[in-house]
């Protein structure tokens, strides 16, 4: 007789494969953080997916979204394997409140302006004698996270290589931005009076073109990007006292937004890569680490 799958015996093993998932958002990138080939990783969801009689995770565009289901299991499962790791590693017991440490975050002035508040609360109430560093993006290299001059890295991390831990905080995607009083705040956004403004590029390499105008070129359309500028702040600022629109990461953009307009742009784009943190082997096991690890995932919810 064929065994329902609830009544199956539990591999525990397949709710740190379904953390991946969730927290990666694709089978590769679950696959290298759990050091599997992509077909074994697949192996695996079907697997999780046969357990739970759930999709868990598909297709949209490019990449893979969580069902409801998955997205409903997501914090629960996070929950189950960090205590699980502590157990086994005997750091379980660790008081925040006896740590006495300074712990340098590497990341983007629109990360630190839109999170910062909400992760610097959290370390306050549970380690008030622990400090946070944010410093600027810049040279994004092993070497500051191997030997502990930062002790995280987050952003759109590439090119670090296998031997660096890496975990996706969330996605994002484009939206437009513009002063308060501006006419397109007043108005519907068509393609049209999208291009007839001028644009502000946010790009540390100076770039003055990006995915949007690829959706726009299959338009027949074209923007005129008159300024870049290396960071979110010196954006907004240009935007604020003229008719410029500059595009940022929803998420990014939501603590603007008060003093701002927002809006969908009349083209699709796909989705951006990943914000992730990352940091090096060597503190995977620190208990004070990982305790910052989680103030930071938290705060950025």
């Amino acid at each position: 007789m064929t065994r329902s799958p609830s009544r199956q015996p539990l591999d525990l093993n397949l709710l740190v494969t379904l953390d991946a998932l969730l927290s990666e958002g694709s089978v590769a990138g679950a696959a290298n953080r759990m050091n599997l080939s992509p077909p074994a990783m697949s192996r695996q969801l079907a697997r999780i997916r046969h357990l739970m009689n759930d999709p868990v995770l598909v297709r949209a565009g490019r990449g893979l979204v969580a069902t409801p289901r998955a997205e409903a299991v997501r914090a629960q499962v996070r929950q189950l394997v960090q205590d699980a790791e502590g157990l086994v590693r005997g750091n379980a017991d660790l008081d925040p409140a006896t740590i006495e440490r300074t712990f340098t975050i590497r990341s983007s002035d629109g990360f630190v302006g839109t999170f910062g508040a909400a992760i610097v609360e959290l370390v306050v109430q549970q380690a008030p004698n622990a400090r946070l560093r944010f410093v600027g993006e810049g040279n994004e290299d092993v070497d500051s996270l191997r030997d502990g001059r930062v002790d995280l890295d987050i952003g759109v991390i590439d090119g670090m290589g296998p031997e660096i831990r890496l975990q996706t905080l969330f996605r994002d995607r484009y939206i437009g931005v513009v002063r308060a009083d501006h006419p397109l705040a007043q108005e519907t956004v068509t393609i049209e009076n999208f291009v007839a403004y001028p644009h502000v590029s946010v790009s540390r390499r100076g770039r003055f073109e990006g995915p949007v105008d690829t959706a726009l070129a299959l338009q027949g359309m074209r923007r005129t990007v008159s300024v870049a500028v290396a960071n979110v702040a010196d954006g907004l600022s240009i935007v604020s006292r003229s008719d410029h629109i500059v595009l940022l990461p929803g998420r990014i953009a939501a603590w603007y937004r008060r003093d701002f307009h927002g809006f969908e742009l009349p083209v699709v784009t796909d989705e951006l890569p990943p914000i992730s943190i990352a940091w090096h082997p060597r503190f995977e096991k620190d208990a004070a680490h990982r305790w910052l690890r989680t103030c930071v995932r938290e705060g950025a919810l």
